[in-house]
């Protein structure tokens, strides 16, 4: 079942959400619908996608949404990709990649990369061609960006990277891997810098294992090993080194406000489901929806989320137009991301027993959701950095 946000919320249409942009949401929910749901449970169990779906949803437009026609792109905007990513959430293929692909990975190399680089990378990424990822975390460096170990020593034309990386979403298909390193290692943030690893075309890159993670099975997310990986100096993002550290503070507000793009659409579908469901399940002899607990526990949910849903609006609204603060985009992040936790764990509970079980929607969303308030950095930093405006 694919929830709609105006289907359940009653929500007035945000003004960002121009005909355009309403008639990439139909097609992308129908061709999800088509030809990603009925395999879902295929790649859930073998935790990875495969190539093909990525190849067909360049066909189909769904890649670089925003990338400029200019390069393979649609030439839209962020409100392109939010819609993408909401079908995705509202279909119920959570485990699909492409919004990191479309919405972070590809906008760095928009913003950041040469012309050269632009025309060598991006047409081959809208079309699936080649899978992208960014490697920022490391065993020993999560929110703190500041203390990643990898590094990127000069040698003539080429730098030579070496370190680990974890939790990589995207690892295992992964082609071309923006990885943050230290250029400088003892000039602190301003040593760090962005450098682009083409996967199959340097030695010493390797992939660890596909991490057994408790939810978004499907989605591959890895270990990465550089042992001495050589690649061209023309493959640093930006003309100078050293600008890695302003490029992620820049580019982590879009991030966030992609993460509750993701938050806000799964829990507009699990109102969804869970209204259906207490309508048609009976106990004592009547429907669960006419208990008056039911009732209250779901108009709670319901008036949450289309806060919610208005607040996401807001701030997408705010970043189309170049002023959506790092502050505001954490505020984001904390605020959807707590509320997909606490929907999913009441949707769960209206379903009782059955909510427990696999076979049921809302098991996979209510694990699936958990790493909401940890990646993009954990809803902890969000507080802090909303502090910082006080």
């Amino acid at each position: 079942m694919t929830a709609q946000p105006a289907e359940i919320l009653g929500v007035t249409q945000a003004d960002w959400k121009t005909e355009d942009v309403s008639m990439l949401q139909d097609m992308a929910t129908k061709w999800l619908e088509a030809e990603i749901a009925p395999r879902y449970e295929e790649f859930e169990k073998a935790e990875i996608f495969d190539r093909e779906c990525w190849r067909r949803a360049g066909e189909a437009g769904l890649l670089g949404a925003s990338a400029p026609e200019a390069y393979g792109g649609s030439g839209g905007s962020y409100a392109h990709e939010s819609v993408i990513i909401e079908a995705i959430s509202h279909v119920g293929v959570d485990g699909f990649g492409i919004g990191l692909h479309n919405a972070i990975v590809m906008p760095y190399i928009v913003h950041y990369g040469s012309e050269e680089q632009k025309k060598k990378w991006l047409p081959k990424m809208a079309s699936g061609e080649m899978i992208g990822a960014i490697a920022m975390t490391e065993p020993g460096a999560g929110s703190d960006l500041q203390g990643i170990k990898t590094t990127a020593r000069k040698d003539g034309n080429h730098y030579v990277i070496n370190g680990s990386k974890t939790f990589i979403t995207n690892g295992q298909l992964a082609d071309l891997i923006i990885v943050v390193t230290k250029t400088d290692p003892a000039a602190g943030a301003k040593g760090t810098s962005l450098i682009i690893v083409e996967t199959g075309e340097v030695e010493g890159f390797e992939r660890g294992r596909n991490l057994d993670k408790v939810g978004l099975k499907s989605n591959d997310t890895s270990e990465l090993f550089f042992n001495n990986v050589r690649v061209p100096t023309a493959n640093l993002l930006g003309h100078e080194e050293g600008l890695g550290f302003i490029q992620l503070m820049q580019q982590l507000p879009q991030e966030r406000l992609m993460i509750g793009a993701g938050a806000i659409a799964m829990i507009e579908r699990a109102i969804a489901l869970t209204t259906d469901y207490v309508k048609e399940r009976k106990a004592f002899g009547r429907s669960i929806i006419e208990f008056q607990n039911t009732q209250f526990k779901l108009a709670e949910l319901k008036t949450e989320a289309t806060i919610g849903r208005t607040f996401y609006n807001y701030c997408t609204a705010e970043h189309l137009e170049g002023r959506l603060t790092p502050e505001l985009a954490s505020m984001a992040k904390l605020w959807l991301t707590d509320l997909q936790c606490k929907v999913m764990d009441e949707c769960l509970q209206l379903h009782g027993g059955y909510g427990y079980m696999n076979e049921y929607p809302i098991a996979r969303m209510w694990r699936d959701s958990r790493v909401q308030r940890i990646y993009g950095g954990t809803n902890e930093i969000m507080k802090l950095l909303i502090a910082r405006s006080l």
